[in-house]
């Protein structure tokens, strides 16, 4: 759950970053807080599997699929859907400059990754970024999935350090 909370508050971040209708509504939560959020979506979704579809109940959770950011960064989809309305909003560096995302790191995450970890750490989120590409070309999403996992980052974001 920690690796889910931190692509959480990079998604955060990066949304704020861009702005606009991308941008997050309401405060980052934090860790306490997303844990909160994150049992209240999965006992919702256990009810729905278990008590059968309900309307209310289904926008409930795709609210809270929302205010989380689930799936940002893994699912194609929702990686596509992002970069469209990105791009909308006039796009941002960060989108394809390690550079610039790195920029969306505080100075005490940068400094307990190191030189070689902010670069992995931009390395897995720009590759993030092509996982869209296979809905234009599915055969792609291989060589995605490959880069994904070749650069996934340890943890280290402020929050997350005693």
């Amino acid at each position: 759950m920690l690796q889910e909370y931190q692509g959480y508050v990079l998604a955060y971040r990066l949304r704020r970053a861009v702005g606009g209708r991308v941008a997050p509504p309401g405060d980052q939560l934090t860790l306490a807080g997303y844990a909160a959020v994150r049992l209240e979506r999965q006992d919702l979704a256990r009810r729905l599997v278990r008590e059968g579809l309900d309307a209310v109940w289904m926008r409930r959770l795709d609210s809270l699929s929302d205010q989380l950011m689930f799936g940002f960064w893994l699912n194609p989809a929702e990686v596509a859907a992002f970069l469209r309305a990105a791009i909308r909003e006039g796009s941002h560096p960060a989108l394809g400059e390690p550079a610039a995302f790195a920029a969306l790191l505080t100075p005490g995450e940068r400094a307990r990754l190191g030189e070689a970890g902010v670069a992995q750490v931009c390395a897995h989120h720009l590759a993030c970024f092509a996982l869209a590409a296979p809905m234009l070309d599915p055969d792609g999403l291989n060589t995605a999935w490959q880069r994904v996992e070749a650069t996934r980052p340890p943890l280290f974001l402020d929050e997350l350090s005693g």
